[in-house]
């Protein structure tokens, strides 16, 4: 049976993060989800709309909502900050009939409150029959130590993020759990990067992110899974960074949860664009060669 969402791809995924983009489109076909791309959608606005105008804020998302409704779909984001502000904006406008007035005051085509938004963890979480990920993979990921890294927003806050345990998310792990990769137990796994301070404060996010890798190294793991364009940003960019400041020798691939569902399911590195990374993921464990680069 499909399922059909739609799809906000926000503005990470059309530049910084495109191969997240790529992989979860890939995976959603893989698994049945249909997405249908919200024509004409603008920027959520993300955290500088919020601190300089909340009414701007709000209509952005509502726009975007707007558009979604009108095809009479419920909406998936994959970015979490894209998630974070479309849901709370949603949820605004449902709970203060004013606030939705004066917003759809500012919309060429109002907001009518009928839709659902829910991240791409929330989608295959909820969404996707365990089955049908077993059923889906040809390249089975034994033999790979995985550590599961939410971050700051794929968790909280409680009232966006209400389908799973703030401090102990699982959704990752049980989503990964079907592809034979052997998951690790990282304690980190809701600790800060440091987001958006990669470009204000790089000491800053230079310090956490050496905190992150070396958790990581110290329960073995062989990647990083990550839903979050900042965060894989933050642990993959600035590794090198991080491996000359603190003189660590970290090389930890950063891979997007879908970009090893994609491995799994039996796509190529050239597919789900694992070269663009600055760590390379070479190999499975066990593999005797490398991921293949060419077609299926």
């Amino acid at each position: 049976m499909t399922i059909k969402y739609a799809y906000y791809p926000g503005c990470s995924l059309e530049s910084l993060a495109r191969e997240y983009n790529v992989s979860t489109r890939l995976v959603c076909q893989d698994l049945d989800i249909e997405l249908v791309e919200i024509p004409d959608w603008n920027c959520c606005g993300a955290a500088p709309a919020c601190q300089v105008d909340h009414m701007l804020s709000s209509a952005l998302s509502a726009r975007n909502l707007a558009l979604a409704e009108s095809f009479k779909l419920n909406v998936m984001a994959p970015c979490p900050k894209c998630f974070n502000r479309l849901k709370e904006a949603d949820l605004e406008m449902k709970d203060n009939p004013d606030h939705l007035r004066e917003i759809n005051n500012l919309l060429e085509k109002p907001y009518h409150k009928g839709v659902q938004v829910k991240s791409l963890l929330q989608v295959l979480y909820q969404d996707v029959d365990r089955e049908l990920i077993s059923c889906r993979v040809k390249t089975p990921l034994q033999g790979l130590r995985v550590a599961c890294y939410y971050g700051c927003m794929n968790a909280r806050p409680t009232d966006i993020n209400d389908f799973q345990n703030p401090e102990d998310p699982t959704s990752m792990e049980e989503i990964l759990a079907p592809l034979g990769a052997e998951l690790v137990d990282y304690p980190l796994k809701t600790y800060c990067c440091g987001a958006a301070f990669g470009l204000a404060r790089v000491d800053l996010v230079l310090r956490l992110a050496n905190e992150l890798l070396e958790m990581a190294t110290l329960v073995g793991a062989d990647v990083i899974a990550v839903a979050c364009p900042l965060c894989q940003q933050n642990l993959d960019l600035r590794q090198s960074q991080v491996n000359a400041r603190y003189r660590t020798r970290y090389n930890i691939p950063i891979l997007y949860l879908t970009q090893l569902m994609g491995l799994a399911f039996g796509h190529s590195s050239k597919e789900l664009w694992l070269d663009k990374h600055f760590v390379k993921f070479r190999k499975l464990p066990g593999a005797t060669q490398a991921v293949s680069s060419g077609a299926r």
